[in-house]
């Protein structure tokens, strides 16, 4: 059984759509996508240096569009029918968005309207006060936890494999620099520009919930994964609702891929810009064959191993 994940915000890189354009309907499609979302996605896929793509409402629509272009090259051009070769879908924050079009909840131009306004609400509440991110590496999760809850922080993305993102104020940050859990290795400042995943997004959520009560949206046409409690959601209401709160709700990527050990899963492919989640899942999911689509090359060996893994969900072999 194949699942396809989407990555999350810091997975940009600059210059990183550069080889995708080289591939047929790529260009037209990111060019349409720009008109949509008001913003030159091409320009900042191949052109923009590092600080432009770090901007939240810059790389929150570049990553869901470079999701989708790299997930479209995946798959026949124009098939609609490659959702029943796929076991689950699944992203990680904004990643959700990515998974939520593939999975058929939204089209393509409502994910790239929904995810141009989060990452200027985002940013306008980031702006609100000094706050950050900062992964913490190592020691048991519930000791994590309890740190740094005592520290007034939030555990903002807890993605397994020893792996937990903490977010708060400057200043909670830095007593957690100063005063790191039991057994962790590091504290790595991450170069956001805010608290995501926490209350400090409040004014977000507001924001994005008078946008989405005219969404158009669809049920899921195949298992779609929430970062929420790593539930299947079926209802695309529902779906709707959770990537509104998700924005100030913690990710919860353990508990995804729980999931999709549950469903079955086999092989896991992360669309572009991949190789965050493939590495999680390569140390949390032992026996997984996992494949990440960094580059146009990566296409083939992503293919062979759709070939070898996926299975329609009516439940007999893809051809």
């Amino acid at each position: 059984m194949l699942v396809l994940v989407a990555p999350g915000q810091g997975a940009q890189k600059p210059g990183f759509l550069v080889p995708w354009l080289d591939l047929p309907g790529v260009t037209e499609r990111l060019t349409w996508w720009s008109a949509v979302s008001g913003l030159d996605l091409i320009h900042y896929g191949t052109k923009a240096d590092e600080e432009e793509i770090r901007d939240t409402a810059v790389a929150q629509p570049l990553l869901v569009a470079a999701g989708l272009a790299s997930a479209h090259a995946l798959f026949s051009e124009g098939a609609e029918d490659y959702r029943d070769l796929l076991g689950a879908s699944a992203g990680h924050s904004v990643g959700e968005i990515t998974a939520a079009a593939v999975a058929g909840v939204l089209t393509d131009e409502a994910a790239m309207v929904l995810v141009r306004r989060r990452g200027l609400a985002m940013a306008e509440a980031a702006a609100q006060a000094e706050t950050g991110m900062a992964a913490v590496l190592g020691g048991e999760q519930d000791d994590v936890v309890a740190h740094l809850t005592k520290l007034g922080l939030t555990p903002a993305n807890v993605n397994g494999a020893g792996q937990i993102v903490a977010a708060g104020t400057a200043e909670q940050l830095a007593a957690l620099a100063e005063d790191k859990p039991e057994g962790v290795r590091r504290v790595v400042p991450l170069k956001v520009a805010g608290a995501f995943h926490t209350d400090h997004m409040a004014p977000a959520v507001s924001a994005l919930q008078t946008l989405m009560e005219g969404a158009p949206v669809a049920d899921p046409r195949l298992p779609y994964v929430s970062n929420r409690d790593g539930q299947v959601v079926t209802s695309g209401s529902e779906v709707a609702q959770r990537l509104v709160a998700q924005v100030s709700n913690p990710v919860r990527w353990d508990l995804c891929m729980e999931t999709f050990q549950k469903l079955g899963a086999t092989a896991i492919i992360e669309v572009a810009p991949g190789g965050t989640l493939v590495g999680i899942a390569k140390r949390a999911l032992p026996g997984v064959k996992t494949l990440a689509l960094k580059t146009p090359d990566d296409l083939e060996a992503a293919r062979a191993l759709i070939a070898e893994h996926a299975v329609p969900v009516a439940g007999t072999p893809a051809e």
